[in-house]
């Protein structure tokens, strides 16, 4: 018994420990367990004890959390409702795959109404999706619809804020409750609150706008776009600080900022608290009050000498001089500031929280911006002070990467929108965050040739890979009979000796058959005759750049049938190709220049120290590596392949990535095909090509096609002559133009300056580079020179 009160007496005492051991606080609540009135314990002070933070600020502005003239999350969330009915979609929930399986990824943008108003900024977004190769005049092929309405402006006290948009839509036959359209906006809400109220009902479209804010943002379905004014250019636009992989000199400011101070209004907090990091040495921080109509009623003690510091200091050249500079929120999320550090190079600062930053889908801006929070203001100068400077300067490079890739022109940005749709479409065959930020860029790394870093040229360095150990010989022969010409005979031999030389291809772009295969030379490689035509599926393009799926190397010869090579500059030049992949690397080479007087782009084959064009008539360029085709000794007649049999790199990006607009210039002047084939490269690698040894000069060669229909002229390699180039001195060129040369000549000419009228820039980059064997006509012995034959006449 005494045993059995002892465990009862235990088991009670524990009870009541466990008891007030979980739950003593809880019973400390109740009067019965606490003689004491609840009075709360302070182990630590409160942070707005009077005693110690009197110096510092008011208790009532402590107390204040924010900015009083934000709108509260209920009203966030009730502007967003209102605009956002469909917030929950998605792309497989309120965009019609179905449209877009049968003719592809095409966009159509609804006909102009007669005295419908259209500022300059939509007007450059529309030009630029029918520039684009996606445009389709026929809605029943798109995939995708624009409206024809201006959308860019929704502030109800802008004078183009157009009204009754909800009404005019509606009447659309093909509006559909908005489902496949993409609609563009710039800015959005007013005064005071700047809500993203568009002031109509966007249904299920995808939208694309500037200011984005997370919390309305539907991830996989809209699309963040930077705020562009309406100077910005179409198509081109101005180069970036930074010449691509250089290093910029050391800058005299760390950090900077130049801008308004809103005194009153949403975004008046991050910019009233700019002025605490002004050190006036290395960080400037300059801010003005003097703006907009009623500035001296609002205006403060500070506003006089900010007015006077902000009138010292130029805003461009604080940009140009500066590692990093602070981009805040304005009114809106977003800011034209931006994009101009961007170009600057100046690293972006971001102070702008809940902004869902531009294209963030795609880029990675973690490489490009530091992103920071309003909050914590003070700390930014002590932490981009940590950074490395070897970090520094791939964010500098970056900031340029991007720039150019992305942001430089309207037709960029519009561009870059229609191909992240693009990409969600068909999700496996998608982009990666690789290709989008790296060079040369989402825009050309495009995934119908390939999604895979390794077939590209440009990635090889990166993967520790090189391109294949063989080149593709490529002769397209235009003979007027059905025989074959000695200089072809010739170049088939030579070229078949190369040890580099996995196979020959001979294209034969004549409508009469080609000679039998018995006529053909015999050679220790496969030698196969292609039937090709001149104008494929209607695009207008040369078949000499049509990716052909018998080719399996990564370098291609590209030669003309009058071309006169030995084997020795063959290997030379391959070599060489091999260290530059993404280049064209050739022999024959022209140049082009500003013609000041004419104020147009002159074109020259003259031989001058600088050379920006090198001839497809002689000259390696990469293609995509692919699976095997058929081989063997002997000719061989084959019908040209169907148009999207494999992926090629540059011969696909020739007749796949250009326009129409481009394939109709090609088809109209014969003679544009190389110079575009060149401009193109250029525009991807930013890089001149590459001028390698050559035997003996080349002569001019312009064959005149008798009972050859629809037959290309050839290329002249060299001897024609610019009617006065201003910076080409005199040179005796073996050779007379003559008629057809002096129309080929002006062929070219007039195809250079379109080029650079439709890209918005002259994207063929100068070179005084030539490369030579080592040893190359040095006095020594023949027996220590790897390539002897090339000084042979």
């Amino acid at each position: 018994m005494q045993a059995r009160k002892k465990y009862i007496f235990l088991t009670f005492l524990a009870s009541w420990l466990l008891l007030f051991f979980f739950g003593g606080d809880q019973l400390r609540r109740f009067a019965f367990f606490s003689g004491r009135k609840a009075e709360a314990r302070r182990n630590w002070p409160r942070w707005t004890d009077r005693s110690l933070l009197a110096s510092f600020a008011d208790p009532k502005e402590l107390q204040s959390d924010g900015d009083p003239s934000l709108p509260s999350p209920r009203e966030r969330r009730a502007a967003r409702l209102s605009v956002y009915k469909n917030s929950r979609c998605r792309m497989e929930t309120c965009f019609d795959f179905s449209r877009c399986e049968k003719h592809g990824f095409k966009v159509f943008t609804y006909p102009r109404e007669r005295d419908q108003p259209l500022s300059e900024s939509y007007g450059k977004i529309l030009a630029s999706i029918e520039r684009s190769r996606y445009y389709t005049p026929n809605p029943e092929e798109a995939c995708l619809f624009i409206l024809s309405i201006d959308t860019l402006d929704r502030d109800r006290l802008s004078s183009q804020y157009i009204r009754n948009v909800d009404e005019k839509i509606r009447g659309f036959p093909l509006w559909n409750g908005g489902r496949n359209h993409l609609i563009f906006n710039l800015y959005s809400g007013t005064w005071p609150n700047y809500t993203e109220d568009l002031g109509f009902d966007i249904g299920q479209a995808i939208l694309a706008k500037a200011s984005f804010y997370t919390e309305s943002f539907r991830p996989g379905f809209d699309i963040s776009i930077p705020l562009f004014s309406k100077d910005h250019p179409q198509r081109g636009g101005e180069r970036g600080g930074l010449y691509q992989d250089s290093i910029p000199p050391k800058k005299k400011y760390l950090l900077v900022f130049k801008g308004k101070r809103y005194l009153t209004g949403i975004g008046s907090g991050t910019r009233n608290a700019l002025h605490h990091i002004h050190n006036g040495k290395d960080i400037i921080s300059l801010t003005t009050c003097k703006h907009g109509k009623d500035w001296e009623k609002h205006k403060d003690t500070r506003c006089d000498k900010d007015n006077v510091d902000y009138e010292k200091f130029d805003y461009q050249e604080l940009l140009h001089n500066s590692t990093f500079c602070i981009v805040p929120r304005g009114r809106r999320l977003g800011s034209f500031r931006f994009l101009e550090a961007l170009q600057a190079a100046c690293i972006p600062v971001l102070l702008s929280d809940g902004w869902e930053l531009p294209f963030a889908e795609a880029i990675d801006w973690g490489k490009a911006a530091v992103v920071g929070n309003e909050r914590l203001l003070l700390q930014i100068p002590s932490a981009i002070r940590c950074i490395h400077p070897e970090r520094v300067l791939a964010f500098q490079q970056q900031t340029q990467f991007l720039w150019d890739a992305y942001f430089s022109s309207v037709d960029k940005i519009v561009h870059t929108t229609l191909e992240i749709i693009k990409d969600r479409l068909l999700p496996h065959r998608s982009r990666s965050r690789f290709l989008w930020n790296t060079l040369p860029g989402g825009l050309l790394a495009l995934p119908d040739f390939s999604t895979h870093p390794g077939d590209f040229p440009f990635y090889y360095l990166q993967h520790g890979s090189s391109p294949s150990e063989k080149f593709t010989a490529f002769i397209r022969a235009v003979s007027p009979a059905g025989s074959l010409s000695q200089p072809i005979l010739r170049l088939i031999q030579e070229v078949s000796r190369s040890q580099y030389c996995a196979q020959i291809l001979v294209l034969w772009s004549c409508e009469k058959p080609p000679p039998p295969s018995g006529k053909w030379p015999q050679t220790t490689v496969p030698l196969t005759i292609i039937q090709g035509r001149r104008k494929v599926r209607g695009t207008g393009l040369s078949d000499r750049f049509f990716p052909y799926a018998a080719i399996q190397t990564d370098a291609v010869l590209s030669l003309d049938e009058h071309t006169s090579l030995s084997t020795s500059e063959v290997d030379f030049a391959f070599v060489v190709w091999r260290s530059f992949p993404e280049r064209i690397v050739g022999f024959p080479t022209q140049s082009h220049f500003w013609d000041a007087e004419q104020r147009r782009w002159g074109y020259t084959s003259k031989w001058t120290n600088e050379l920006s064009i090198v001839l497809t008539a002689a000259a390696f360029y990469h293609r995509y590596p692919v699976g095997k085709g058929p081989v063997g000794q002997g000719a061989w007649l084959h019908p040209a392949p169907p148009c999207r049999s494999l992926p090629r790199y540059y011969h696909s990006l020739f007749t796949e990535y250009l326009p129409a607009g481009l394939r109709e210039l090609v088809d109209s002047l014969a003679a544009c095909e190389d110079i575009l084939m060149n401009v193109l490269v250029a525009a991807v690698t930013k890089l001149p090509p590459i001028k390698v040894t050559q035997r003996k000069q080349h002569k001019e060669n312009v064959p005149q096609e008798v009972g050859c229909k629809d037959g290309d002229a050839g290329t002249p390699l060299d001897g024609e002559q610019s009617p006065s180039p201003l910076r080409s001195p005199p040179a005796k060129v073996k050779g007379t133009m003559g008629a057809a040369g002096g129309q080929r000549f002006s062929q070219r000419q007039d195809c250079l300056n379109q080029l650079a009228d439709w890209f918005g820039y002259m994207p063929l980059v100068s070179s005084q580079l030539r490369l030579d064997p080592v040893l190359f006509k040095d006095q020594v012995s023949v027996l220590r020179k790897k390539y002897p034959r090339l000084e042979k006449p």
